[in-house]
């Protein structure tokens, strides 16, 4: 990739979900313009990697920002049962073992949203984008309709309040690994 780039056949070189040890081994060779690392409420563990990013200048670009629409709003636990059996969601822990406490954060993000009058997903993506270094998230939706509930998240800035309260249910619950909340930016 890095003779690609010096050949002008490339723009730009991108990595996904690769260790701050891999990252540091292929800046090394190139410079590393982009990391896709997994990042939600629930997955908070590429944090190490997102700071690698924001401090040489390499742009983050986030998926599973509503880890597989568990934090659309949308899911209960009927719900999940629900889901055909050839589902990946009903074997994956959380939407098993750790169903109750990531219902907990949804919950919190589902009154934080009522307050500000958006659609639930808006917040779940807002939180994702109040990482420092993360310059976008990648979201997808099965319907039109539901294009307008992630566009919302644009603009949508969390109070310390907000992230305060998401944070604390986090650690209420024992929700994922990683800091509760992005850091201070």
């Amino acid at each position: 990739m890095a003779d690609l780039k010096a050949e002008g056949k490339v723009r730009a070189i991108g990595l996904s979900n690769h260790s701050v040890q891999e990252l540091d081994r292929a800046e090394k060779v190139a410079h590393v313009d982009a990391i896709q690392p997994p990042l939600s409420a629930i997955r908070r563990e590429a944090a190490p990697e997102i700071e690698w990013a924001a401090a040489r200048g390499t742009g983050v670009i986030t998926y599973q920002s509503l880890y597989s629409g568990l934090l659309s709003g949308a899911f209960s636990p009927e719900r999940v049962k629900s889901l055909p059996d050839n589902d990946w969601r009903r074997t994956d822990p959380e939407f098993t073992v750790h169903l109750p406490g990531n219902l907990a954060v949804a919950e919190t993000v589902r009154s934080i949203a009522a307050a500000h009058g958006v659609p639930v997903p808006a917040v779940a993506i807002a939180w994702v984008l109040a990482w420092p270094g993360v310059t976008g998230a990648i979201v997808g939706a099965r319907r039109p309709g539901q294009l307008g509930d992630l566009l919302a998240a644009d603009g949508l800035r969390l109070s310390e309040a907000d992230l305060r309260r998401i944070a604390s249910t986090i650690e209420e619950f024992a929700v994922g690994i990683g800091p509760l909340r992005p850091p201070a930016g």
